[in-house]
């Protein structure tokens, strides 16, 4: 019988939205693997490196060009509504209260990380097949770096949450830190995307972003919420395509429409109850297209081998650098450590991150496989790694009041 490309795409929704969470319900992975890691998993799992070659038949029948395309469609809108989310919540102003500490803190945060991602990217110029194609070997280093820099802002608040520190004063720190190093992590792809050939589009995206950015949030005051919300995606689509216009990258538009706008001009609740919802409903299909673009053709080994490099030098990069905030700040014991891991959350921001590379081949769809393999490691250590911390901090507490 033959089927036409509605049923199989909806065939293939089925298995995006079923798979990961029969996997994360009954396999109980919550602990190590929140069910946002056991998508993304997923999502590698039914990728053309693992089932594309163990069933290319059933692979090419459900994953066809016109489906694929049809899946990347949603996932562009997904992740531009979540990238735009996470602009609307960096809270600057709470940074500009601690600016020391924020800045102390959040620079050592990304600095050390970045650089000793950079440290080990030096090491892949040199050998083919990582370095992408349109790649100038500084933008690959840099890119590098900062993938090994990143922290998910909308993934460290859904595990904070989980933790139960979010709305505790440490939870907020952390939210502080975060933010500070989200601005720099748009703000170096900005540096990474210029494109010479392009730059008077670039600085004029920029100059006529300011001026409509003046205009709309003089608009956005005057509009009731229920008005607000709806004009928010107008002026996300038009920031969008605007930047990719320009020559940077739709979501380097996501992004800047969603720091414009104040977190106050809508319910907190409101807010939350639609980050979950697009998380829920429609992200799962950007985990699949974000598999769908692994490559195992280097050999298996030389990408998990560079995925371990990267992880070495993420982790311990943002730990040194906490550590040594928390000694220039003179920190209670075992708060650098509780910190430093929960800002060790990649998930999402780093994937992204690294599509928007893989998009402009900066990077080869090989280094893009490690850098996805070492964002889901990292933030599978968060929570077990955090958790026991906090008990023994907790106890501590107690003991001593």
């Amino acid at each position: 019988m033959h089927m036409g490309t509605t049923e199989i795409f909806l065939i293939a929704m089925l298995i995006i939205f079923s798979v990961p969470y029969l996997i994360w319900r009954f396999g109980n992975t919550d602990y190590y693997a929140p069910l946002v890691v056991v998508q993304i998993i997923t999502g590698i799992l039914l990728g053309p490196g693992i089932m594309g070659r163990a069933y290319p038949e059933y692979y090419s029948f459900v994953f066809n060009p016109q489906v694929v395309q049809s899946l990347n469609g949603i996932a562009w809108w997904a992740v531009m509504i979540f990238v735009m989310i996470a602009g609307i919540e960096l809270d600057l102003k709470k940074a500009w209260e601690h600016r020391r500490e924020s800045t102390i803190t959040a620079g050592l945060a990304l600095g050390t990380p970045l650089a000793f991602g950079c440290i080990a990217a030096l090491g892949l110029v040199g050998y083919a097949g990582w370095m992408g194609p349109k790649a100038q070997s500084w933008q690959f280093v840099l890119g590098i770096g900062m993938a090994c820099a990143v922290t998910a802002l909308p993934i460290l608040i859904l595990l904070m949450e989980k933790l139960e520190i979010l709305r505790q004063p440490i939870g907020q720190r952390i939210l502080r830190y975060a933010s500070l190093d989200d601005i720099a992590i748009w703000g170096v792809l900005a540096v990474i995307l210029l494109d010479w050939d392009r730059v008077g589009r670039q600085l004029g995206f920029l100059v006529v972003f300011a001026v409509a950015t003046r205009l709309f949030r003089m608009m956005m005051v005057r509009l009731q919420e229920r008005d607000r919300w709806y004009i928010s995606f107008i002026w996300l689509a038009a920031c969008a395509f605007a930047a990719d216009w320009a020559g940077l990258h739709f979501m380097v538009g996501a992004f800047l429409a969603g720091a414009v706008m104040d977190a106050d001009w809508f319910n907190q609740e409101k807010m939350d109850f639609l980050r979950a919802n697009v998380l829920m409903a429609i992200m799962p299909v950007f985990f699949l297209s974000t598999g769908l673009r692994t490559n195992w053709a280097m050999g298996g080994s030389a990408v998990f081998i560079v995925a371990a490099v990267l992880l070495v030098a993420s982790v311990s990069g943002k730990l040194a650098g906490i550590h040594l905030a928390g000694k220039i700040l003179k920190w209670g014991p075992g708060e650098a450590s509780i910190i430093g891991w929960l800002l060790q959350t990649k998930a999402l921001i780093m994937i992204i991150f690294v599509n928007i590379l893989l998009d402009k081949q900066i990077i080869t769809s090989e280094t893009f496989t490690a850098l996805l393999l070492m964002a889901i490691g990292s933030t599978m250590l968060t929570v077990p790694m955090v958790y026991p911390k906090l008990q023994r901090v907790a106890q501590l507490i107690f003991k001593t009041s």
